[in-house]
């Protein structure tokens, strides 16, 4: 049964491309997810991880979000959990569910959502990022963009764009609210050389004239603060204003390393793009597609249902964007639907870098030369080595060393990671790039702070180091696993 009335004001015929990106790109990202999940969980969070999530549960008894693991966790079943997410994830990438009803897709979209949805919600600090909620309302939504079978739905549309509204207005009202460097233009002068985790780019990025910087953050302004109300006009302004995001978002993508919040916003930005505009573009996309005849009374009442129930639990999420205490990258409800988010209010001045070390000497108060350092995969170690592109890949140890001089370093991961290096744990050494003891257990441990700056482009030339870096203090003296000498705490 369908109802033909629908059709002028609920299908959005001219929205098949921006249906299958925001599908095809929100699958993919799913598939990154899960990957990264489960190449670090059970090393992070595992039976024998840093934060066991075992623990963690016996201490929380009772969670108050939803989770797979609530009355029982493995290492072996998080990596069930995993394969079942990338295999879903990869099929709806390929576009097989896609082939189907419109309920197909719809039960693949939300056992993603659900499973990701698990895992964050035992994940503690090591998922407690932005783009976590993100990708959780993202999958959530998506779901209801139907199949094939039927045209998009404007309604779930404009709820995406409603997501990429508050995704980039909150993170520009954060600024506003923020540092003063984001108001007199400054933020970019330090940005692209303190950023948690730089990219190859990210040096050239840094050494651009000043002048520069200030178009930068002037950009960054119009394109949060002014470009998202576009998304709602008519076309061709809508698809403009998502032209601009997407732009302003590759630039991120070029210049460091944010896991998959750009690429998200880049994919959900296409909810406002219309293939007439698409196809003038780039005349490959095709400017009519095949869509479903009409569509299903059953399925616009379920779509209806869910707009309906994330437009009430937007009304919070949209006082919080006028709120003079403006939350960042929150839930407002179990779900993790229709969220808060924003990032970067201050810009840090200065780079700290804890760097970890070993040595095999019997005492720890040898020379220094003794002493031989960690390489992590992703965050600045080496003065010599140029950073790598990880995005949409997600380092989740790399990116937490990176709040440690912010917060403390006395935090009980980082006091873990210590002593599973100290014990040369085999899943834990996995996380790193290099381990200097190739496997053996060091006799000491300890953690220094060291200032990081890029080198200009004369120091490059004349030292071939990419950084320069200078010795602050012990974070942490050094420690070891031997009953007579001082112990971990």
């Amino acid at each position: 049964m369908v109802w033909s009335g629908a059709q002028d004001w609920f299908d959005a015929r001219n929205y098949e491309f921006a249906r299958q990106v925001l599908q095809r790109g929100t699958a993919a990202l799913y598939l990154v997810a899960f990957l990264s999940t489960m190449n670090q969980f059970p090393a992070l969070l595992g039976e024998h991880g840093l934060l066991p999530v075992p623990s963690f549960l016996d201490m929380a008894r009772r969670l108050a979000r939803p989770t797979l693991f609530q009355w029982r966790y493995s290492d072996a079943l998080l990596r069930a959990v995993c394969w079942v997410g990338i295999a879903v994830s990869a099929l709806l990438v390929l576009g097989l569910p896609q082939l189907g009803p419109p309920w197909l897709p719809m039960l693949a979209f939300l056992t993603l959502w659900f499973l990701y949805m698990s895992i964050v919600n035992v994940g503690q600090t090591f998922y407690g990022f932005g783009w976590e909620i993100l990708l959780l309302e993202a999958g959530f939504t998506v779901a209801f963009l139907g199949s094939d079978q039927v045209p998009p739905p404007t309604t779930i549309l404009i709820l995406i764009a409603w997501l990429v509204f508050r995704l980039e207005f909150g993170a520009g009202m954060i600024k506003i609210r923020g540092g003063r460097e984001w108001r007199d233009l400054t933020a970019m002068f330090y940005h692209h050389e303190t950023q948690p985790m730089p990219g190859p780019l990210s040096r050239q990025a840094h050494l651009l004239p000043r002048p520069l910087h200030k178009v930068e953050v002037v950009g960054n302004h119009f394109a949060q603060l002014v470009v998202p109300f576009f998304l709602f006009a008519p076309q061709p302004l809508a698809s403009i204003a998502a032209g601009i995001i997407i732009v302003t978002q590759l630039w991120l993508v070029g210049s460091g390393n944010f896991a998959w919040l750009n690429w998200m916003a880049i994919v959900l930005a296409f909810a406002a793009v219309s293939d007439p505009v698409a196809h003038a573009v780039l005349p490959v996309i095709p400017l009519e597609w095949h869509t479903g005849a009409e569509t299903p009374v059953w399925w616009l009442v379920v779509v209806l249902a869910v707009t309906v129930l994330l437009l009430v639990l937007s009304y919070r999420p949209l006082l919080n964007l006028f709120s003079r205490q403006q939350l960042m990258n929150a839930s407002f409800n179990r779900w993790r639907l229709v969220n808060a988010y924003g990032a970067f209010g201050t810009v840090t001045k200065q780079r700290i870098e804890i760097v970890v070390e070993g040595t095999m000497a019997e005492e720890p108060d040898a020379a220094d030369e003794h002493w031989l350092e960690y390489g992590f995969k992703g965050k600045p170690g080496d003065v010599r080595r140029l950073p790598r592109q990880w995005a949409p890949y997600h380092l989740r140890l790399d990116w937490l060393m990176w709040f440690l001089p912010l917060r403390t370093v006395h935090e009980g991961w980082f006091y873990a990671f210590l002593e599973k290096l100290l014990e040369a744990d085999r899943p834990t050494l996995g996380l790193l790039r290099h381990d200097p003891f190739d496997g053996e257990r060091p006799r000491w441990v300890r953690a220094r702070s060291y200032l990081y700056r890029f080198a200009s482009r004369a120091e490059f030339r004349g030292t071939g180091e990419r950084w320069v870096r200078v010795l602050l203090y012990d974070a942490i003296p050094p420690v070891s696993l031997t009953p007579r000498r001082r112990r971990l705490l």
